[in-house]
């Protein structure tokens, strides 16, 4: 019998019962992309297309046993972070990283809402902004996050790539400020450490789908990002097939459930 092997992708985030985005939208997303899925759950929540209804946390004894059992059987390539509700739990994830010695790293940094307000408490923040972002290879904040991120305000491309090149500086890792949110396109730009020169610049245009279904898109671009560093690809080039992807299942037209809905995560397998 001929085997084979394949990279896994480990996703350490909250579970979304509605499917749409958290562990469920990563583990649609890993797949979809012929790769092997792996989980540490932080949190299960209660929701659906209409909003979230209640949050159950994990411990972060048992968050860290997770990461442990994952790094010990199959090593992932490529590490995706989520929704990291707690201090204590971003604390744990750190360590067990750093002891794994973890790689590409992407950390979507879930601070606040499309609605403004903010997701996590100020002590989390700063274990966030202190503890994980530096371990990251890239960053992916949307406006509000990257706003709340440098103390800035965004409203157009300059700031928006000041901002990353800002949080480049500070954090020592890539950052990727998505469009979308405040700005009038939907272009995102990636600032890439140099040492002791400039941050590389590199803006991603794609176009824009006008649509109500977006639940789940940071989650899964994000997850589609850390696919393309576990099959080798270059920062820049993981990005840009991380958007195109991400386009697709916008284009799908998937229309579930009576708030904003899932995005098509299976687009490219249904001909």
């Amino acid at each position: 019998m001929d085997t084979f092997r394949v990279p896994a992708v480990l996703s350490i985030a909250g579970s979304d019962s509605s499917g749409g985005a958290g562990i469920q939208a990563d583990i649609k997303t890993i797949a979809a992309h012929g790769l092997f899925a792996e989980t540490a759950i932080t949190a299960l929540t209660a929701q659906n297309t209409t909003g979230v209804r209640d949050v159950l946390e994990a411990t972060p004894e048992f968050v860290g046993e997770q990461i442990d059992a994952v790094f010990e059987d199959i090593p992932p390539a490529a590490v995706k972070i989520g929704m990291v509700s707690s201090a204590a739990i971003i604390e744990t994830i750190a360590q067990r990283l750093e002891r794994w010695r973890a790689e590409n790293i992407v950390v979507d940094p879930v601070m606040v809402a499309t609605s403004g307000a903010r997701l996590i408490n100020e002590d989390a923040s700063t274990a966030l902004t202190g503890r994980l972002l530096p371990l990251a290879r890239v960053i992916t904040p949307n406006i509000p996050e990257a706003t709340a991120l440098a103390g800035r305000s965004i409203s157009d491309a300059d700031e928006q790539q000041a901002a990353a090149c800002e949080l480049a500086e500070r954090f020592g890792c890539a950052v990727l400020v998505k469009g979308g949110h405040g700005v009038a396109d939907a272009n995102d730009v990636l600032a890439e450490p140099m040492g002791t020169v400039e941050p590389r610049i590199t803006w991603f245009t794609h176009e824009r789908i006008e649509t109500e279904n977006t639940h789940g898109t940071g989650c899964t671009l994000s997850s589609a990002i850390a696919c393309g560093l576990a099959r080798g690809l270059t920062l820049s080039d993981a990005v840009e097939q991380a958007k195109a992807y991400l386009t697709g299942t916008l284009a799908a037209g998937l229309d579930l459930g009576r708030g904003s809905g899932p995005v098509d995560h299976m687009w490219r397998h249904r001909g």
